[in-house]
């Protein structure tokens, strides 16, 4: 007598997505009750990708953090690609069945990972690999102003006004009896189709 399983694949996933969460958070719970709570003002202080936390948090970071862990994400997600593809180039059944489908796969994999290296090179000769830049290149345009005018602008300080209500006169109030009585008329005419 055949025996079913009462198991669904779906069933499967719940399963491990059950023991994934069960795992996540019982890590989270002995590190919460095995860990020393031993709190610093050192320790307290924000940490931001080995910057030194001085100054208002409003600062704008360098964006060569956000480059790199956008270049970093690119090419770490395009070995998630890879992984199935050799899954499936590595089956002997499906290579025994039609020969070119191995070598069309081989190619198809080729042509993948040379754009991956085209894009690697580009970023690479444009510099955002380099964390320190060699030196800053400054924009250079032909215009007929003087440089000191752009370095006065720049060092000008301004000065915020305080606000004040003084010297505010208030707005008179409408007649309300007066809005009342006008209705505005539409700006078209709606017309209905029958149907």
């Amino acid at each position: 007598m055949d025996q079913t399983s009462q198991l669904t694949e779906f069933g499967k996933i719940l399963i491990f997505l059950i023991i994934g969460i069960l795992l996540v958070c019982g890590t989270l719970f002995l590190s919460k009750v095995l860990a020393p709570n031993k709190p610093t003002p050192l320790k307290l202080t924000s940490y931001e990708c080995g910057e030194e936390p001085t100054g208002n948090s409003w600062v704008q970071f360098n964006s060569r953090f956000y480059v790199i862990a956008l270049i970093f994400l690119l090419f770490d997600v395009e070995m998630v690609f890879i992984f199935p593809w050799t899954t499936v180039f590595g089956q002997k059944s499906l290579l025994a069945a039609e020969p070119m489908w191995g070598w069309l796969t081989l190619i198809e994999m080729f042509i993948f990972v040379g754009i991956l290296i085209i894009g690697l090179v580009y970023v690479w000769k444009r510099g955002d690999l380099d964390w320190i830049k060699p030196e800053q290149k400054l924009p250079h345009v032909d215009v007929a102003i003087p440089k000191s005018v752009y370095d006065r602008i720049n060092n000008e300080t301004y000065k915020v006004k305080e606000f004040s209500l003084e010297g505010v006169k208030p707005q008179p109030e409408e007649d309300t009896a007066a809005v009342a009585t006008t209705s505005p008329k539409p700006g078209f005419k709606p017309t209905f189709r029958k149907g």
